[in-house]
């Protein structure tokens, strides 16, 4: 089993994901893109002490990136949106970016 912080890596810190946060009662974070959603929700409930509903993934593509002429890409990774449940107090994490 590996450790609840190699699972949950970083928030996703944006305009949008504040937004998701502030309305749908939903948290955003990076995660591994090994990691199950049974794993993610078990990582936030004890990191967060919070209850969850329910957990949505999505693998996205690393961009390309280039420094002259030289061109390469960015690392795959993983994103998660974790729902709590009705009447659990949200966690602070990015007020007021």
């Amino acid at each position: 089993m590996r450790n609840r912080y190699q699972i949950i890596r970083r928030p996703i810190i944006t305009e949008k994901g504040l937004a998701v946060k502030e309305n749908g009662r939903t948290l955003v974070f990076e995660v591994a893109p090994n990691a199950t959603k049974v794993e993610i929700r078990e990582a936030v409930q004890d990191i967060f002490k919070v209850k969850v509903e329910s957990v949505r993934t999505m693998a996205l593509a690393g961009k390309e990136r280039r420094r002259g002429r030289f061109s390469g890409y960015k690392p795959d990774w993983k994103k998660a949106y974790i729902k709590l449940r009705a009447g659990e107090k949200m966690p602070e994490y990015g007020e007021n970016v």
